[in-house]
């Protein structure tokens, strides 16, 4: 098989089941660090014409980090997408299954056993903490209703504050998150990369987590790995 991935997520988890048939991926897709394809553009923005000439027999995508209007143009130009959508771990699941079966997959990746195996033994959280979950800045904008990290934070014992928001990544002012109070700010290194000294400091007194972005909101081989590095760093936060 020929297949191109536009999701960074799915182009780990089939490289990682299906070595070989990938053929184009994103220029997001970082892993694995050796992947050698031909680059297709951003998420967002891909070269629909240089996918369509790579003639592909199957197109990955999501339909929160693809355009409707890039993914109707390849299926105009003949080309079988295949489109997931990812909201909770379990469904994470799923949908890697259906992927990794529609590229070939003799059997089920051990990989993909394993990460079920570590999310269905995950210890009793303990006392619930309350976050805001920055995704971006200038403007700032949070994790709200119905997302696949906030169900990944839910599952730590991290309840997002914005959960129940109208919207699923709404644009709060800065003011409004610190008057929120909660009891912990989360910030990813992705989509916007929040380091020690770009984010924390818009929050003072509040205790601040900094997270890998791959581990809060990638579904694939990360996932594996993914509640051992995420308790770890929530447990770590400080003011």
């Amino acid at each position: 098989m020929r297949v191109v991935s536009l999701v960074p997520s799915l182009t780990e988890a089939v490289t990682a089941s299906v070595p070989g048939v990938l053929v184009g991926a994103t220029d997001w897709c970082t892993h694995p660090a050796d992947l050698d394809v031909v680059r297709i553009g951003g998420t967002k923005n891909p070269k629909v014409d240089r996918i369509i000439g790579l003639a592909p027999d199957l197109v990955l995508a999501n339909e929160e980090e693809n355009r409707e209007p890039d993914l109707a143009a390849l299926c105009e130009a003949g080309l079988n997408v295949l489109v997931t959508e990812v909201r909770n771990v379990p469904q994470a699941f799923r949908e890697l299954e259906r992927v990794v079966a529609a590229c070939g997959a003799p059997t089920r990746p051990r990989w993909l056993d394993e990460a079920e195996a570590a999310w269905s033994r995950l210890p009793e959280p303990g006392a619930r903490r309350t976050a805001v979950v920055p995704v971006w800045r200038r403007p700032w904008m949070v994790l709200g209703r119905d997302t696949f990290a906030g169900d990944v934070l839910a599952r730590l014992g991290v309840g997002n504050l914005y959960g129940t928001h109208p919207e699923r990544y709404p644009k709060v002012p800065l003011q409004e998150l610190r008057d929120a109070a909660p009891d912990l700010v989360v910030l990813p290194d992705e989509p916007y990369r929040f380091t020690a000294d770009d984010g924390p400091e818009a929050f003072e007194g509040l205790p601040c987590a900094l997270v890998s972005g791959r581990h809060l909101t990638w579904y694939g081989p990360s996932l594996t790995e993914a509640p051992h590095v995420l308790a770890q760093a929530l447990r770590a936060a400080r003011r």
